[in-house]
């Protein structure tokens, strides 16, 4: 088809157009994913290599599940599929989505010129074209990324009506090739986007009265002999209807096809997306209609352009007497005139003003609210076929009448417009504000830009912003949630729960007998969501908090995100049973879901099942293989056992972890640490220093850096280490306790080593470990007597330590010894050799105790939940007791 349109259009002319376009969007490559590109392209998971390709029909355009009630139901997995390849090659470089979308305009424009050589001469095809390329409507399509489903869908469009212009052969016979390739053409075309169905009408209308040249008289008069039996039905009139009733049927298939993935369901829309949609008649009739000649003026003036048209933008139209339906009246007057007149007559220039309505009319028919309610009042970028329809009109109409002058002018302001428009869609933030210029009665676009300001954590303005959309709109729940938040973002709590109260009180009231969520927006039902969150930071209101989880779920089931705050909560309140009931409904809801299973093996923790904790943690991995949490606890998990065989696999998903999450150094260290226990010594050493790099004073990896070097041998590069830990955390107890001990030892400074532990016991006096160690100094010292009295006041802090007694023992024996020999006990008397005896608690022989230790405090925030105090006083337990195992080696004793 793109070959055929080819042939037709010339490459001088396809230079143009591309041109044309690259020189009106080419300030769009540097705008970013602004209003529904956020959901669409940042948030879509169907976006991502992880996630299986059938997904993309299973899902809907935001990759939400068809199946939930939540769904748009909006079914484009071939635009979908696009932003896939996008990702691919450029993961969320927002540049690369623009560009494809510039190319992707430049191919309907190219197509569009091919099309209006059907039925227009050559310079007012190339003028409609052109007029096409810079028409400002279509910013929204081509500059916003999610525009891409009309491009796409355009571009099928018009490649299946060119099919179907080559399905009469030179004898007026049916060539049922182009037949079958525009069937095709067409499903694919509705797999973009939903209107795409709509050229199946516009086809038929080509079929009859340009094809086959019927006017609507001929038609009549046809009718009138059949019915009257005069007459059968002419050959031409059969072939004509054989390929209509092939065209229907194919549509219908399609229709019935499209229902199916819908589940015969309707997505819910609230009244704030389209207040006429839930109003009686007539508003519903007079506002809907009105909203007709609104689109018309916004292809015949685009000077004020909004990206957001519902909620208050446009009034409702409530009585026959609201001057507004004056508009309607015209512009229904206007579109008659011009049918009547284009089906009256059988001349070119009828024929190109029929072509030009069914463009207009058949693809808006779908966005029009007048067969079923959609969820937007005015959407620009559903106006981007329509448009087509305009286009020719004004090159048709015009150019006979105007000067070139004129036109050129008409293509220039438009040309500068659209340019200019591009730059309002560079983010969110000048989106939104260029948005409030044009409307300041939409309480959307006020939280929008709340929203905007808010994502650069600029909390006061906005507040600013959302308190202005609940005076806008003063019933609106989402704007109270978003003052509420804002709030508590600015820890105001009292305020924060006032105006989550407000939102809840504006909930629709439950109707017994009536499906609670069919009247109400899911993400309204958030409200009960985000006060039980507010309330639970306070101990004392968690079972209020639970009350309002269980209304979110009683009014509606399928809430997943009530079961998994509520298994968050039943964690806090200490009932892991209840948090994996909770999490297990939710995967009922949702058994795909990664962070589901990490949170339920989160509670397996809890509950003591470190087994089927890890089986979960698989689970989440197996659905996204870089989980960041869960690759972490799980390698954690895996560390923690002590099982050799787990080491390998845990060292991976380390290494997975790290490349997630580069900067965080709790990544390496925990490499370090597994390195260490494989008594791979440079290895660690290289993973701490990049630990220690990344956070200074890291407190974990400083002490079992240090550590490490006194397991090596090389104390004296651990001294420095050390220093540095200590200049961090001066109450470090083990860094003190290891400084002192080389100091003693290898560098014969005992009056360094007695500061350590002078300090120590400034900072905690029961400390035995370093009571006991400062005794061995003052025996260092020769200070005998000070030494005894020293392990006098030690065994009287710890009484069942047999260590402290036999090391009293022991200076009695010394002193008994010295005084039997009449020599004096003043310290240095004697000559006696290097006996420092270090604290069995502290030999340090075992790098896995200080490790253990100093690791339970060093990552916090990875898990949902950190041990009970219960458990870690039994872990610290059996660690001391298998240090004390450690300590067989007594170096006190001399000779004598």
């Amino acid at each position: 088809i793109l070959l055929s349109a080819m042939a037709a259009v010339t490459w001088k002319e396809i230079l143009l157009l591309t041109g044309l376009v690259v020189c009106c969007y080419w300030n769009s490559l540097s705008c970013g994913f602004v209003f529904d590109d956020v959901s669409a392209i940042l948030d879509n998971k169907d976006l991502r290599p992880s996630t299986p390709l059938q997904n993309l029909f299973l899902n809907d355009f935001w990759g939400t599940p068809m199946s939930e009630e939540r769904s748009h139901k909006s079914y484009r997995p071939l635009t979908v599929l696009t932003f896939r390849l996008n990702y691919w090659f450029s993961e969320l470089s927002a540049a690369s989505y623009h560009f494809l979308n510039v190319g992707l305009h430049a191919v309907v424009c190219v197509l569009f010129l091919r099309v209006c050589r059907l039925f227009l001469d050559r310079t007012s095809s190339l003028v409609a074209a052109l007029l096409f390329a810079v028409h400002p409507i279509h910013t929204e399509a081509v500059t916003g990324v999610v525009g891409r489903a009309e491009l796409l869908s355009s571009i099928f469009l018009l490649a299946a009506f060119l099919a179907y212009t080559k399905s009469k052969g030179p004898d007026h016979s049916i060539v049922w090739t182009p037949i079958a390739a525009t069937v095709i053409l067409v499903a694919v075309a509705t797999l973009c986007k939903e209107q795409g169905i709509t050229v199946v009408g516009i086809c038929c209308v080509y079929e009859v009265f340009v094809a086959q040249g019927f006017t609507l008289p001929m038609l009549m008069d046809t009718m009138v002999q059949v019915f009257r039996g005069k007459d059968g039905f002419p050959c031409t009139v059969l072939r004509t209807l054989l390929k209509l009733i092939v065209l229907v049927i194919s549509t219908l298939l399609l229709v019935i096809v499209r229902v199916q993935v819908i589940q015969s369901q309707l997505p819910v829309f609230t009244r704030f997306d389209n207040p006429a949609a839930v109003s009686s008649t007539p508003t519903r009739q007079l506002t809907f209609n009105y909203l007709l000649p609104v689109n018309a003026w916004l292809l015949l003036n685009p000077s004020e352009l909004c990206c957001d048209w519902t909620m208050g933008t446009i009034p409702l139209v409530e009585t026959l007497l609201d001057f507004r339906n004056l508009a309607t009246l015209a512009f229904y007057s206007l579109l008659g005139v011009l049918t009547y007149h284009s089906l009256q007559h059988g001349h070119i220039s009828a024929k190109a003003v029929i072509m030009a309505l069914s463009l207009i009319v058949l693809p808006f028919i779908p966005a029009s609210n007048l067969f079923f309610p959609v969820g937007f009042v005015v959407a620009e970028r559903v106006l981007y076929v329509p448009s087509m329809g305009y286009c020719v009109l004004v090159a048709h109409g015009k150019l006979k009448k105007i000067s070139w002058l004129l036109m050129g002018v008409l293509l220039t302001t438009h040309a500068v417009k659209t340019f200019s428009r591009n730059w309002d869609w560079e983010s969110e933030y000048t989106l939104f504000t260029s948005a409030i210029k044009v409307n300041k009665n939409n309480a959307k676009l006020w939280n929008n830009v709340g929203h905007a300001l808010e994502n650069q954590h600029n909390y006061e303005s906005a507040l600013k912003y959302f308190l202005q959309a609940t005076r806008v709109q003063p019933d609106d729940i989402g704007a109270h949630m978003n003052v509420g938040r804002t709030y508590k973002n600015l820890n105001r709590s009292r305020e924060a729960e006032d105006s989550y109260l407000i939102a809840k009180s504006l909930m629709p009231q439950i109707i017994p007998g009536k499906k609670y969520a069919t009247r109400v927006a899911p993400n309204h039902l958030n409200v009960y969501i985000n006060l039980a969150n507010l309330i639970r930071a306070n101990e004392s209101r968690l079972e209020e908090a639970d009350q309002l989880y269980r209304q979110a779920i009683s009014m509606r089931p399928d809430f997943k995100q009530a079961y998994i705050s509520r298994g968050e909560l039943l964690l806090k309140m200490n009932k892991p049973i209840e948090a994996r009931d909770a999490y297990l409904r939710a995967l009922e809801l949702d058994h795909n879901n990664a962070d589901l299973w990490y949170n339920l093996a989160i509670v397996n923790i809890e509950m003591k099942d470190p087994s089927e904790a890890l089986r979960n943690f698989n689970r989440a991995l197996e659905l996204n293989p870089r989980h960041k949490l869960a690759l972490f606890n799980s390698a954690l998990l895996m560390q923690e056992s002590g099982d050799s065989k787990f080491r390998p696999e845990a060292n991976r998903r380390f290494l997975v972890y790290v490349e997630e999450e580069p900067d965080d150094a709790n990544g390496y260290f925990n490499l370090g640490m597994l390195a260490m226990d494989a008594n791979e010594n440079e290895v660690a050493e290289r993973w701490m220093r990049q630990a220690i790099r990344l956070q200074a004073g890291f407190r974990s990896a400083l002490f079992n850096l240090a550590l490490l070097y006194s397991q090596s041998h090389r104390e004296i590069d651990a001294l420095p280490v050390l220093d540095e830990l200590l200049h961090h955390h001066p109450e470090h107890v083990k860094g003190l306790i290891l400084k002192g001990d080389i100091l003693m030892n290898h560098k014969k400074d005992t009056i360094g080593a007695k500061a350590c532990f002078q300090r120590i016991l400034h900072m905690d006096p029961t400390n035995v470990q370093g009571k006991h160690n400062l005794c061995v100094v003052y025996f260092e010292e020769r200070d005998l007597p000070r030494a005894e009295r020293c392990l006098q006041e030690a065994l009287a802090m710890a009484p069942h330590e047999e260590y402290i007694r036999r090391h009293l023992n022991i200076v009695r024996g010394k002193i008994a010894a010295i005084s039997a020999a009449g020599q004096p006990l003043a310290p240095g008397a004697g000559k006696e050799k290097n006996v420092r005896k270090s604290s069995p608690a502290e030999s340090f022989d075992g790098r896995g105790t200080s490790q253990s230790k100093e690791l339970e405090g060093s990552q916090p925030d990875k898990r949902t939940k950190t041990k009970s105090t219960k458990e870690i006083k039994d872990i610290e337990k059996k660690r001391a007791a298998a240090l004390k195992r450690l300590e067989e080696i007594e170096r006190i004793l001399s000779g004598d």
